[in-house]
């Protein structure tokens, strides 16, 4: 990966105009799709498969009186009136005609009708006038909400006082304001702090700006296609501008340090997408895999937001790794830091003194570090014991807005269960007398205990479907409400059998427990996802399996510790003023997974940029407290500025006053301070001192199955470190200090310390007592395998990093156990498909003859066509090889022959067949 970003890198800082060019392309096209398409969001919820969504889809056709959203009129006599005052009466009496000339609204009940009707306080000084809509909630206009602010603002006086409320203020696309503009700004501050060029600190801001408008547009274009949440573009926002900017100065960052040790800015671009940028691609992989995860949860409001995010979050990686370099390549040695700054450490350069103490006070007492930290978690997490979920409900609307008005005027005068009734319906097509049935029914409804009334039991026009309103002694969120669906459904098998009626329980009150109750239950799953797919990749990453453990036990103290500090203030109201907060209530109910996805990807990107650049120290030699310390001071400077310019954007939007947005905001924001400042810069680093060596250990029979990744480009390293080795434009194949271990039945030394020199129209004859060796030998030359110890280069080639373009270019022929004959077609063949190396392999298992004509075949290659040849063969007929081979080449074609050096270790005493273990090594290959 690191190879191919590389060469993305510095392309695209090469080729900086065609890049720029092609980022406007793709923002100008789609700006016009976003303007040609857009459809608008939509505010639903829905949970499809569930029994109230189901109910609700069926009332929508058979009973499409009560399917649209409801709008309310609620009077409150003023003084001493009644609702049964004239006046008060003339009040309601004036409403009714302009309501019923509404557009949009179907049916207008008055509170004093006497079917239907009956919506007035128990002391009488307050009546609902309902009006149901034809269309839903989401496709109310702003013309229609309007109007009915309009018709209560003229309606209320001294006599009474008129509110608009109910479903149709539920709709809307939250706006943008001030605040969000706060967070860019301090993260313009940190930037510049940190990297010290106001230039360089709005190249990550421009960067994210890209980013997060093209995703946006997508969306919007995407309305015309699917069913976004109004949440969705709001919440792809807010990730896609923190992701881009962190993302976008890891990578700058690393291409500064590299400006300022001298190399050029195309070099220096391309080696920074190569490192950080492989980091970059690794963190926002798990971001993107954790958002997509939400889709198991099967809602599909909660898909389309999770892959609205991730879509933000992929932009975000490819702004970072294309746009960033080419805007870097553009502005050249602009971007260098001062010699000056440099000598301060004000850049990455220089070892940071704050962060060397910070790392030596905390590993100084590693043991007590961990448990101050763990401890401190826990009590955080505490409050988390008490979780609970609903969805969004007018009382959480923002105070003063028509639907916070409404909601708290009908809790005051009515009671909370008035703002959320249940609906209950049922099919009666086979009742001969349907009236006195759904009385019937009602009566067992009204005798459960937490029923505060039955004001509406009536079947439809056509006789063939009931609605019963169940109004609850609870609130829409409150846990009696959710007891009294259930008891509602509990009654279901014994209405069934006494009155031949199938019922169900739905209404937006209802759909909103199912979807909470649903979330619920996919929380441990989707959490076992999560902690499943950290455990393997950081596996994969650091080659370790103590150091991808506490990782994951450091997100896990991360994530619940900040689901106790958002019950504590969100839930149980704890400082809840201080966050703008005028009520408190149950969790957001699909907050949990939105944390648990975003916080693992944000947590392991931490980790890797961390942690990485430890065991780059570690690898090269310093002991295992030296590379924390080495490894913390040369990252914790730009983790420190990530983390708070991701603090800092999360915060911006918790003043906002959408209900879903804010208590996200906050969660991500809480999460994020604690996992990086907490966990990675404190915990990490005490438990890595405690682990010592242990920290990188990981079982033989783990690394034989599981995949390397380079994201801290230690490959491209190598790479560049020998692309002039042994010389600029050497071809052939060539190698010093070769060693390999066998993997099958322990370790098991098969090359050590091999030295290869072998020129275009040269031939190298390799011998040794072992066919197993000159087999290993063979296959890493050929790039079937890896070497574990020396450098190798095969036609310019450094294996093993370009092992699958060595493989084009160098050809293996294997003589197998009964003498191939066609080896010399084999040979032929490889020279025609224009193969410029040659490794053929057991010789010496071929007659005389066939022998012969192989190494003359080879011969005729590297006399004729250029090619590179090493052939092994068994000592005892090295010497007739060796005549054979300068027969036939004559003076055209230099022969060498080369004895391999025995390893130290002994051969295993029970070897298995050559053959076997040969296809052992090229399946550890594959």
């Amino acid at each position: 990966m690191s190879s191919s970003l590389y060469a993305l890198g510095r392309l695209a800082a090469t080729r900086w105009r065609v890049v720029l060019l092609a980022w406007a392309l793709v923002l100008a096209g789609v700006g016009g799709s976003a303007a040609a398409l857009n459809q608008g969001f939509v505010n639903s919820f829905s949970i499809p498969g569930t029994e109230s969504q189901e109910a609700l889809d069926t009332l929508s056709q058979t009973f499409p009186e009560v399917s649209g959203a409801t709008g309310q009129l609620i009077v409150v006599a003023q003084g001493d009136r009644t609702v049964d005052d004239p006046e008060v009466e003339q009040v309601v009496e004036d409403l009714l005609p302009p309501l019923e000339d509404l557009d949009q609204a179907a049916a207008v009940v008055s509170p004093f009708a006497e079917v239907g009707g009956g919506e007035i306080s128990d002391d009488r000084r307050a009546a609902i006038v309902q009006v149901q809509m034809d269309v839903g909630a989401d496709d109310i206009t702003d013309e229609t909400r309007d109007a009915l602010v309009d018709l209560a603002e003229g309606a209320s006086g001294d006599v009474a006082e008129v509110v608009a409320g109910g479903g149709v203020f539920t709709g809307g696309t939250p706006e943008l304001g001030i605040t969000e503009v706060v967070g860019v700004v301090v993260a313009l501050v940190v930037l510049f702090l940190t990297l010290g060029s106001l230039v360089a600190a709005g190249l990550p801001i421009l960067t994210a700006l890209v980013g997060v408008a093209v995703a946006m547009l997508v969306l919007v274009a995407a309305t015309s296609f699917f069913e976004l949440s109004s949440t969705t573009p709001l919440l792809g926002l807010m990730i896609g501008l923190a992701v881009g900017i962190d993302y976008a100065l890891f990578v700058l960052a690393r291409h500064r340090e590299l400006l300022a040790d001298g190399v050029e800015p195309p070099e220096a671009a391309g080696r920074a997408v190569a490192t950080a940028g492989s980091a970059v691609v690794f963190a926002g992989l798990t971001v993107m895999i954790a958002l997509a995860g939400l889709s198991v949860v099967g809602i599909p409001f909660l898909t389309t937001m999770g892959l609205g995010a991730a879509l933000a979050v992929a932009v975000a990686v490819c702004v970072a790794t294309t746009l960033l370099p080419a805007l870097a390549g553009a502005l050249g040695h602009r971007l260098r830091p001062k010699e000056r700054r440099a000598r301060r450490g004000g850049g990455v350069r220089t070892p940071n003194r704050v962060a060397l103490g910070w790392v030596g006070l905390v590993t100084r007492r590693p043991l007590v570090t961990t448990l101050l930290v763990v401890l401190g978690l826990g009590a955080a997490a505490v409050p988390a014991l008490s979780l609970r979920l609903a969805l969004p409900d007018n009382g959480t609307a923002l105070a003063g807005t028509p639907a916070r008005v409404a909601f708290d005027t009908i809790s005051e005068n009515f009671g909370p269960g008035y703002n959320g009734p249940l609906v209950v319906t049922g099919g009666i097509v086979t009742s001969d007398d349907p009236l006195t049935l759904v009385e019937d029914i009602a009566d067992e409804i009204r005798a459960l205990p937490d029923v505060a009334d039955v004001p509406l039991a009536v079947p439809n026009p056509t006789a063939d479907t009931m609605i019963i309103q169940v109004v609850p002694e609870g609130g829409p969120t409150a846990e009696s409400t959710e007891r009294l669906v259930d008891e509602i459904r509990g009654l279901e098998d014994r209405i069934s059998d006494t009155y031949g009626v199938d019922i169900a329980v739905t209404g937006q009150t209802a759909v909103g427990i199912d979807v909470s109750s649903q979330l619920s239950a996919s929380l441990l799953p989707f959490a076992l996802l999560v902690v499943g797919l950290s455990l393997v990749l950081l596996t994969m990453v650091f080659r370790s399996v103590t150091v991808p453990l506490k990782a994951t036990a450091g997100y896990l103290l991360s994530v619940f510790a900040t689901f106790g500090i958002v019950v504590a203030i969100f839930q149980w109201g704890w400082a809840s003023s201080a966050f703008g907060l005028d009520t408190s209530g149950p969790i957001l109910s699909f907050l949990p997974i939105i944390l648990m996805g975003l916080l693992f990807g944000l947590a392991m990107d931490y980790e890797v940029f961390l942690v990485s650049r430890m065991r780059e120290a570690y690898a090269h030699g310093a002991s295992a407290s030296e590379a924390i310390r080495v490894g913390y001071a040369s990252s914790s400077r730009v983790v420190v500025a990530a983390a708070i310019i991701m603090v800092s954007v999360f915060a911006a939007f918790v003043p906002h006053g959408d209900a879903t947005l804010k208590p996200i905001a906050f969660a991500l924001a809480a999460g994020v301070f604690i996992d990086a400042f907490v966990v990675r810069l404190t915990l990490v680093p005490a438990v890595m001192e405690l682990l010592g060596d242990r920290a990188w250990w990981l079982p033989r029979a783990v690394g034989r199955v599981l995949p390397g990744v380079d994201v801290e480009g230690e490959g491209l390293a190598r790479r560049l470190a020998l692309q002039d080795w042994p010389r600029p434009g050497a071809r052939g194949l060539h190698a010093e200090g070769l060693g390999l271990v066998g993997r099958r039945d322990g370790a098991v030394p098969l090359l050590e310390d091999v030295e290869v020199a072998v020129e275009p129209g040269q031939l190298l004859l390799v011998t040794s007592e072992q066919p197993l060796h000159r087999a290993a030998l063979a296959l890493v030359l050929s790039g079937r395998t890896a070497p574990t110890a020396g450098r190798l280069v095969a036609d310019g080639l450094v294996l093993p990093e370009q092992a699958r373009a060595a493989r084009r270019r160098v050809a293996l022929v294997r003589v197998g156990d009964g003498g191939d004959v066609d080896a010399v077609a084999d040979v032929r063949a490889a020279v025609a498909d224009g193969r410029t190396s040659l490794v053929v392999d057991g010789v010496d298992l071929l007659p005389a003859r066939d022998r012969a004509a192989l190494v003359r075949a080879v011969v005729t290659a590297c006399r004729e066509d250029g090619v590179a040849a090493v052939v092994t063969t068994g000592p005892e007929d090295l010497r007739e090889e060796e005549a054979t081979a300068r027969e036939a080449g004559g003076a055209d074609v230099a022969v060498a022959t080369l004895a391999l050096p025995t390893p130290a270790a002994p051969e295993p005493p029970r070897p298995a067949p050559v053959s076997t273990t040969v296809d052992s090594l090229l399946e550890g290959a594959r």
